[in-house]
Order: C-alpha cells, then sequence, then structure tokens
C-alpha cells in the first residue's frame, strides 16, 4: 500500500501524513511446505498461495 501511495505523491512527507492508516499488524502469515502434488492441491483448497520452490519442495502462505 505504501509504494501505492508514494507513487501517487511527488513528496515522501506526503506520504507519511497517511502511513497511520496502515495496520502492519495484519502482515502476518501461515507458511506451508508441499512435498507431494496431493499436498500442494490440498493447500491450494485452503486457500493457500503458490510462493515458490525450494530444495525441490514448493512453499504456499496465508494471510492470517
Amino acid at each position: 500500500m505504501l509504494s501505492y501511495m508514494r507513487a501517487r505523491h511527488k513528496n515522501i512527507q506526503n506520504t507519511l501524513i497517511y502511513t497511520h492508516f496502515v495496520d502492519f499488524e495484519d502482515d502476518q502469515f501461515t507458511c506451508k511446505v508441499a512435498h507431494t502434488l496431493e499436498e500442494a492441491e490440498s493447500l491450494i483448497e485452503a486457500g493457500f498461495d503458490y510462493v515458490t520452490d525450494m530444495d525441490g519442495f514448493k512453499l504456499f502462505s496465508k494471510r492470517k
């Protein structure tokens, strides 16, 4: 959200006026690892979003 506001304001001081409206406490996520295709399907059905592959596993996250 801040990057969106910053793009619209020429001066960062104008953006800082609105930062008290941003609730950074809500930026918490649950992370899960899928080892199989079935696990990946279950995570997607449960509302998790694919993030990346790492060491042959698929990583997913979901906002708490």
